[in-house]
Parts: structure tokens; sequence; C-alpha cells
């Protein structure tokens, strides 16, 4: 099962060997989020774009590699929606994204039918995945609109002392936790365990901390000293 996401918010020519790890990996990932600029940047980035091509071709065909999503914030509902179509439309025509994931998404019901606005403006662009990172359980109705809801972001600390999630929404909508602290010592099996216990068939758990835990791999796709 393609069981992990990866966040990784650094540009490949700073990091040009944890991109590569990412890309061979790329056949056994659910997707990776691209995020050039905290969102797609002003104007297209040379490097992202290959990395972006790599990673859609990476099991040697067009199909065969990762989905590749958009980086784009929503401020909880507060960013005005034409920036964040502006944000989704660049990541397409720039970067040939398969999808978009939506950062700081709001849970209420009352927001709701904002983000059922950047849904229809997203498919309407040509993006078939759509990804919400509430970072803790929404409201049911945001099932309606994703195909993976993040329902949980937070430190390994807080994971570890997490019961099992019940999600009272519905279809066929994917879980997700995104994890960041987690030690060297831990066996990489057991966040992906944890996971799968608290209901997320998607994960991701990163050793980094900080202002910047998604600038860091999960352990079993760093690159070799």
């Amino acid at each position: 099962m393609n069981d992990l996401l990866v966040p990784y918010y650094e540009h490949p020519s700073v990091r040009p060997a944890e991109w590569d790890a990412i890309i061979a990996a790329a056949p056994r990932l659910y997707g990776v989020v691209l995020n050039p600029a905290s969102g797609p940047g002003e104007q297209p980035d040379p490097a992202f774009a290959e990395v972006a091509a790599r990673l859609r071709t990476a099991g040697g065909t067009p199909s065969g590699g990762a989905r590749v999503l958009g980086y784009a914030d929503t401020d909880y509902g507060r960013r005005p929606h034409a920036d964040v179509v502006r944000d989704i439309t660049r990541h397409r025509d720039w970067y040939g994204t398969d999808g978009v994931f939506l950062d700081q998404v709001a849970v209420s019901r009352a927001e709701f039918t904002h983000y059922q606005r950047l849904a229809t403006a997203a498919w309407g662009v040509g993006c078939g995945t759509l990804a919400l990172n509430h970072g803790t359980a929404p409201h049911p109705s945001y099932a309606r609109i994703a195909d993976l809801l993040v329902t949980f972001e937070g430190t390994w600390a807080s994971y570890t002392r997490l019961g099992p999630q019940q999600w009272r929404g519905g279809g066929g909508v994917r879980l997700c936790h995104l994890v960041y602290g987690v030690p060297a010592d831990v066996d990489p099996a057991v966040p992906g365990d944890l996971a799968r216990a608290r209901g997320a068939s998607v994960y991701c758990a990163v050793p980094g901390m900080g202002d910047h835990p998604w600038g860091t791999l999960p352990h079993t796709l760093e690159p070799a000293r």
C-alpha cells in the first residue's frame, strides 16, 4: 500500500540527495507536496519543475510515479478565495501537479462553503486529488470534497499520547497523520503502525522540530551518507 505522504519543503539545489531519495521511492508513496515558496512562488522555478516531472515518471511511465500535490496556504479560511485559486492554478500550469495540498484549513461547518468553492475551482483546473490539512478532526462535511484529510499534525510526544480517533465522517476519504520530532531510536515501522491503529491509512513521521520540521525526511527515506 502507498501510505506515505511526503511534505518536503527544501529546494532541490540545496538538498539534491534528499530529492533523489524521494524520487527513488516515488512508486511506493501516496504523494509528495511541492512547495517552492510557501506556495508556487511568483514565477516558475525550473528546479522544481524538473523534480515534479521526475516524480511523475519515477516508475518508468507517466502513471508509475507519485502524486505531486501543490502547496497552498488558506489561513483557516481567512485568505481570499482568488489568492488560493491563483496558487492552485500556478502549480498546475508551472509544475503539472496532480492535485493540491491545502494547508491551515478550518475545521468548523461555518467555513465549509468557502472550501467547497475552492474544491470546485481546483477540480475545474484539473486537480485530481484534494488534500486538506486541518491538523485535527474537522466537521464531517469536509469528507464530501476531500480525497485526503489530515486529522493530526503535531509532535511525536503528543502523538504517542493520542488515543484511537473516532472519525465521524463517511465516504471514501482517507485520513492522514503528520508527525514531527520523532526520535532517532524509534523503529521506522512504529509510526505507520500507530497511524493505522488510529484510523489513518496515510502518514508521515519526521525527526525535525521547531519552525521548519518539514525540511527533514522520514528515516526510511534519508539518503545514505
